[in-house]
């Protein structure tokens, strides 16, 4: 049966010459709809590849920014203005003076998962993809500031031996999994190949085979064919681009925590009600948004 809903999105998409925009992290009918889905990052980097004059983010607040400091002249808009992150908030643009005053001459390297503010303020961005190899670039005798999860500054820490001042933020979703949690799902599967965020604990970290962001997740699974059942460590959305793109395997999270409730705001009647009114838009600061794009584009160039 035909759903109306979808019909209405298909044709305002088309009217109104959008592309709608999907994080891993989505409810399964919203990343169906999407012309793209994929991480913060890469969906914004897309949008600028394509000649579409709206960008529709299905995501939370910092993604929809990053879209439109890479997009300017795009109209970009989000279906639900309410949909935060709260590692994203736990450090603010006041926070990271403090640090920088703390530690002058250090270096700021900020996760992504930041406001458009704390981007402005910092020297590169990263992703956790690249996290490792844009510290690992850096030359500096002094401490590099990390902002702002610590859970992934700690693993990029552990991986390149660099001396880092971490900001005590963190992912409330992947600070809900717990070792014992993949300790439990080893023994009820011995066989699954366990791998996590870098947003997870440290023993959660240390506990897994591969430790990815989500766009590593894929290819980790990709390149482990004899492996049938997989443990994923991360927001329960990621399963449903898993399942499509795998569908001869089988995949778990590690508990039943493992949920965003701001990545699930996003509906498809709040998809149409945006495409219907263009009202929630994205607006930064000209001068914010020139400075955090250079921090987003010294990040291109270490990598």
């Amino acid at each position: 049966m035909n759903n109306p809903i979808v019909e209405k999105i298909n044709q305002l998409r088309k009217e109104k010459n959008a592309v709608i925009l999907a994080h891993n992290y989505q409810l399964p009918e919203v990343q169906d709809i999407a012309d793209f889905s994929g991480d913060s990052l890469e969906l914004a980097r897309i949008a600028k590849k394509t000649d579409c004059k709206v960008i529709v983010f299905c995501g939370v607040k910092f993604m929809a920014e990053t879209a439109h400091i890479l997009n300017p002249d795009k109209l970009v808009v989000m279906p639900d203005p309410q949909a935060g992150c709260p590692l994203a908030d736990m450090v603010g643009v006041d926070d990271l003076r403090r640090l920088k005053a703390d530690n002058p001459g250090s270096p700021v390297v900020t996760y992504v998962n930041s406001t458009a503010e704390v981007k402005a303020e910092s020297d590169v961005v990263c992703t956790s993809a690249n996290a490792v190899k844009v510290v690992s670039a850096i030359k500096t005798d002094k401490p590099i500031i990390f902002v702002p999860d610590m859970h992934l500054g700690s693993y990029v820490r552990k991986m390149t031996g660099r001396d880092l001042v971490l900001a005590p933020g963190y992912c409330p979703t992947h600070r809900h999994i717990m070792q014992e949690d993949i300790d439990e799902r080893k023994k009820e599967m011995p066989d699954a190949v366990v791998i996590v965020h870098p947003e997870c604990s440290d023993d959660v970290v240390e506990a897994a085979d591969f430790v990815c962001s989500t766009s590593q997740m894929l290819k980790a699974v990709e390149n482990s064919p004899q492996a049938k059942r997989f443990v994923i460590g991360t927001e329960v959305g990621m399963l449903h681009r898993l399942r499509k793109q795998f569908p001869d395997r089988e995949f778990f999270v590690p508990s039943s925590r493992c949920v965003c409730p701001n990545m699930k705001k996003t509906t498809l009647e709040k998809l149409l009600w945006e495409l219907e009114s263009l009202e929630h838009k994205i607006e930064i600061d000209p001068s914010t948004r020139e400075k955090a794009l250079g921090a987003i584009e010294r990040m291109l160039e270490y990598v």
